[in-house]
């Protein structure tokens, strides 16, 4: 079965981006949202790239 990026609807926080990429790779979301928060005090590149993801990201209702 192949593998789709998507937004989680079911216990996301903001836009589900870091529920859909932690589903992804199989790995605990809170590990993703703090990864996030750190690229964000860093430049703030975790905020560009968050947003262009909540932009691009298919919802998984969409998907299905």
């Amino acid at each position: 079965m192949q593998k789709k990026l998507y937004k989680i609807e079911q216990g996301k926080k903001i836009d589900g981006v870091c529920g859909g990429i932690a589903e992804y790779f199989d790995i605990d979301p809170t590990l993703i949202r703090l990864i996030w928060i750190v690229f964000s005090c860093w430049g703030g590149s975790g905020i560009v790239a968050y947003i262009i993801a909540a932009i691009v990201m298919p919802r998984k209702s969409d998907v299905m």
